[in-house]
């Protein structure tokens, strides 16, 4: 059933930013906006902000349009429920009008204004989420999120792009970060949200598989993504400050997920979401600190501080 039944009366402004899922779109826009940082060579200020500002569109875009199709079990879940078009504050075809011309808007602007390798990737993001994922993934399988994920993976990759106007192994190593992320942070949410799930008819992993077998894949993803997380480094995108925060948030990461695997206690899982919010958080927010021009540049993981910005405090 697509369709909800009682009459729109009047979409306010704040619910047409709630349609833009701004709490999802911040942390794209700051995944977009390191990318962008860490990436070698120069962009105008103007241009970067263009670039920041289409990448912050085209994400509300996707969840606009995101709420339009979804709007069925948004209605029946109660993390959802209270969306705009479950409420009947937005009438779905406007959602939906809205979301394609936020979406065409945000793809023509950063191919004219950056450049058409940030436009392309931006654009196949929106495909990618709206398409493979919404529509196709999310009610068919639970790899929903393992495949799914990929959308929210490419903001830094477009980041990157936006300088360069290329790809390359270093943003892809960007991009695996946030790949391998989303299983366990999606799934620890929905071990504690398995009822609405199952509810909605949405095949999340504790509904077809069970928690037990959730909860081990999740462990198994955060070990992994301790090695991915270093690449960076490694490549050269980031040096020892970065490194050394990767290694203790992911070590965080794997205690929480061992936690979760040997407790039924639902808080654990609770405990886990959050912890990867921040994780993801600082994990960019560092690599951008520790590739700030002018304060710190680290080159490999030997050295620690610059040795002009150490002749500078010294005097």
């Amino acid at each position: 059933m697509r369709e909800l039944s009682g009459a729109v009366a009047g979409a306010r402004v704040s619910d047409f930013i709630a349609l833009l899922k701004p709490r999802v779109m911040s942390l794209v826009v700051f995944s977009g906006l390191a990318g962008l940082v860490v990436a070698p060579g120069h962009i105008h200020p103007l241009i970067a902000a263009v670039a920041v500002l289409c990448i912050a569109v085209g994400a509300g875009a996707s969840g606009a349009i995101n709420m339009w199709y979804d709007r069925d079990i948004d209605a029946v879940m109660t993390r959802t429920r209270n969306r705009p078009i479950p409420k009947g504050n937005v009438d779905p075809n406007e959602a939906l009008g809205f979301g394609l011309v936020l979406a065409l808007f945000s793809v023509v602007l950063m191919g004219m204004a950056v450049n058409w390798t940030a436009g392309s990737l931006l654009a196949f993001t929106i495909f990618f989420y709206v398409i493979i994922y919404t529509m196709w993934l999310k009610r068919r399988t639970p790899q929903n999120i393992v495949i799914g994920g990929a959308a929210g993976a490419f903001p830094p990759m477009i980041g990157w792009a936006a300088v360069t106007g290329d790809i390359s192994l270093a943003s892809i190593s960007l991009f695996l970060l946030i790949f391998m992320w989303t299983p366990p942070h999606f799934w620890a949410l929905s071990l504690y949200r398995e009822g609405d799930y199952a509810k909605a008819g949405v095949p999340m992993m504790p509904v077809v598989a069970g928690a037990r077998s959730t909860k081990i894949q999740m462990l198994v993803y955060t070990l992994v993504l301790l090695p991915i997380a270093l690449v960076p480094a490694v490549l050269g995108v980031a040096g020892s400050i970065y490194a050394v925060t990767a290694l203790l948030l992911n070590i965080g990461f794997i205690t929480h997920a061992l936690r979760v695997l040997g407790s039924s206690d639902l808080r654990r899982a609770q405990a886990m979401f959050k912890y990867s919010l921040l994780y993801l958080s600082l994990h960019f927010a560092v690599l951008m600190i520790d590739r700030a021009p002018g304060l710190l540049h680290i080159d490999s993981l030997s050295g620690l501080i610059d040795p002009a910005w150490l002749h500078m405090l010294v005097g």
